[in-house]
């Protein structure tokens, strides 16, 4: 059962850092510009919309993930993953209000770009 715990938390950590990758970056690549958009206006429904009710930021699969690595062991989990994985990274206590704020840019440039490339950006052809 354990085992299965384990393998569930990574693949989970793998689904965060592809999303937040495809998030930032996502937008660069022609083929993906669409997907690109469609992604940062889930995470920004989840953050704000879900977030009315569940807290601003709110990610499921952050909560589902806390869950599991509760269900392990490990208490006291920040209340993001970008925070938790920054911490595991760096092997720091980083604060939190910095995480998010530095996350919220990134991810405000990252939405801004989408909405040019897909939006405004004359189209080559």
């Amino acid at each position: 059962m354990t085992g299965n715990l384990q393998l569930l938390d990574v693949l989970l950590t793998l689904l965060h850092l592809a999303i937040i990758g495809f998030n930032l970056f996502g937008w660069i690549w022609a083929p993906l510009r669409k997907a690109h958009f469609i992604s940062i206006l889930l995470t920004a429904a989840s953050w704000l919309l879900l977030g009315y009710w569940y807290g601003l930021g709110y990610c499921p699969i952050t909560d589902w993930q806390w869950r599991i690595k509760e269900q392990l062991g490990e208490r006291g989990l920040p209340a993001s993953f970008i925070k938790y994985f920054a911490d595991k990274v760096s092997g720091e206590n980083l604060d939190a209000s910095l995480v998010d704020t530095l996350t919220t840019v990134f991810f405000a440039i990252a939405a801004a770009l989408s909405v040019y490339v897909n939006f405004f950006r004359k189209r080559r052809g």
